[in-house]
């Protein structure tokens, strides 16, 4: 299978290539800038992913396109218009390379798009499924679910195969922002008042995300269809710093402070984003995932924790 992948350079993108080579697909990588660390030698330099961007030379031979690429949740958004600059470059250049891609002749598109389309929180033990009637509230979301939309009008119109894969939070060797300062309060034995946490979160490490997306590449009964796709395990904010403290060598110093306590004070200091992420529960239904397509996440979280904290540990030596 010939396959393109868009954000090669990135996160997931990295992970997959890697992942797409084992399985003996051929990989063709599109990025923004160079990067000499690529697992492909078939590399594309397409720049910035717009209405206009043009991939007739990338999409050349390619039966599957991966689009990881994507203007992503941005915390402390500058922007004028939030809205628009997501757009941009997650409707309007998804659906310029989709386009583009069906013009071509590929067979399957695999969009990498958010849970954030489902919402931002659920109540606890009333999971999101993928078939529940979206209800972004951020820009990101809200442009994610808008190129959703445009993707099934768009295979209605042609008949190129869309597959829709939701993540929530990502986790994996390498892995930045606040899951990477959660490791690094950890490791240095820091106190920390989140030992009265008792939501439900659901993650997903990279390696099952990645097996799905590989998964999702050839399987029949993948077209057309939306999933979502976690760890199967979900863990309130306390047990994940407790286990990831494990993964460490290290024990976790929480302190039991009152969760209304804890958002008074996020409030206060505009942090109230933050708090909620830590405090508030969002789990994902993996039960059509694992039908569907027969799959299961080949990883649990300790080992995925287990995998994470190695990475961190050999690069902090």
């Amino acid at each position: 299978m010939r396959i393109l992948v868009t954000g090669a350079n990135g996160f997931v993108g990295h992970a997959l290539c890697k992942a797409l080579h084992q399985s003996s697909h051929q990989v063709r990588t599109a990025t923004r800038t160079a990067n000499k660390h690529q697992t492909s030698p078939d590399q594309f330099l397409v720049g910035d992913i717009i209405a206009t961007t043009h991939w007739e030379q990338a999409l050349q031979d390619i039966n599957v396109v991966i689009h990881l690429a994507a203007r992503v949740h941005v915390m402390n958004d500058q922007a004028v218009d939030p809205l628009s600059e997501f757009r941009m470059v997650n409707v309007d250049g998804t659906l310029n390379l989709a386009r583009q891609a069906a013009m071509a002749g590929v067979k399957r598109f695999i969009f990498i798009s958010s849970i954030k389309v489902n919402g931002e929180s659920t109540a606890a033990n009333h999971p999101f499924s993928a078939d529940d009637i979206p209800a972004p509230i951020d820009a990101y979301g809200i442009s994610k679910r808008e190129a959703e939309d445009a993707l099934r009008l768009l295979a209605d119109e042609t008949g190129l195969e869309v597959v829709i894969i939701r993540p929530p939070l990502v986790y994996g060797p390498g892995v930045k922002a606040n899951f990477l300062s959660m490791m690094r309060w950890l490791h240095k034995g820091l106190p920390l008042p989140l030992g009265n946490i008792d939501n439900k979160r659901s993650l997903v490490a990279l390696d099952n995300l990645v097996d799905l997306i590989v998964t999702c590449v050839d399987h029949p009964a993948a077209a057309n269809q939306t999933f979502l796709v976690s760890d199967d395990e979900d863990l309130s904010t306390s047990d994940l710093l407790r286990r990831m403290a494990k993964a460490l060598g290290k024990t976790a110093w929480l302190l039991p402070f009152p969760v209304w306590l804890l958002t008074t004070i996020a409030g206060l200091i505009g942090k109230i984003a933050v708090a909620q992420r830590l405090c508030d529960s969002l789990q994902v239904d993996i039960t059509k995932t694992r039908q569907v397509l027969n799959w299961t996440p080949p990883i649990n979280v300790d080992e995925g924790l287990r995998r994470v904290a190695q990475k961190y540990l050999a690069d902090s030596h």
